[in-house]
């Protein structure tokens, strides 16, 4: 497989409305796929929203405090809002490998490298896609939450870490459909960073996600 260009890194300051960056993202993953446009990596965040995955539950909407989107992406319920770093990943497997559980794992393990940088021992777990730690009881947490779709082979949506987010507002949908385990965040676990030191860890550690995504080749 020929060396690929960089994916074009973007970081949105301010919070971005989720409407006005799905479509953003829906529009540069279609120019990819027509040859007219480089891949991205977009970091950003939304105001308060919850999403809704094409296996969302109705009844995993406890509270509807905040707006409710569709997303388009797999999964279930999922909260967005200010100290989450939400990453979304337009890439085209069509060069990188056609693989999406491979993408999936890669996105996982980039996260996972990323929080190590940092000091913070995060793991998948067999069963459940995302990223989790342990709290401080001891209880495996969730602190990052992983959705994509792909589309004629380029990938959208992507991945969510809390950093310093207000984890009650988590309490209005049972996230992910997994009411057994509750969801963490850097700042819960003693881990104070900035936005940008995690965008950086990110960036350390995005040349070895890349190389992961030819996995199957």
């Amino acid at each position: 497989m020929s060396e690929l260009p960089e994916p074009e890194w973007r970081v949105s300051a301010g919070l971005i409305p989720y409407d006005a960056a799905l479509a953003e993202m829906e529009a540069r993953a279609a120019a990819i796929v027509a040859h007219q446009a480089r891949e991205q990596i977009w970091l950003l965040e939304h105001p308060p929203v919850y999403t809704a995955g094409t296996s969302a539950d109705p009844a995993e909407l406890v509270d509807p405090r905040f707006p409710v989107m569709p997303a388009g992406r797999g999964g279930r319920y999922t909260y967005h809002g200010p100290g989450q770093r939400v990453g979304y990943l337009m890439l085209d497997l069509n060069e990188r490998g056609r693989d999406v559980r491979c993408f999936v794992h890669g996105v996982e393990g980039w996260v996972i490298a990323a929080l190590a940088t940092l000091g913070l021992d995060a793991f998948r777990a067999p069963g459940r896609v995302g990223i989790w730690t342990l709290d401080r009881d001891g209880r495996e947490a969730k602190i990052g939450a992983i959705g994509v779709r792909v589309r004629r082979w380029v990938t959208l949506h992507g991945f969510s870490v809390n950093v310093s987010p207000d984890l009650s507002h988590f309490g209005g949908i049972v996230p992910c459909g997994l009411p057994d385990y509750p969801v963490t965040s850097l700042a819960a676990l003693g881990r104070s960073t900035t936005m940008t030191a995690f965008d950086d860890a990110l960036a350390a550690t995005k040349a070895g996600f890349l190389q992961t995504l030819s996995c199957q080749t």
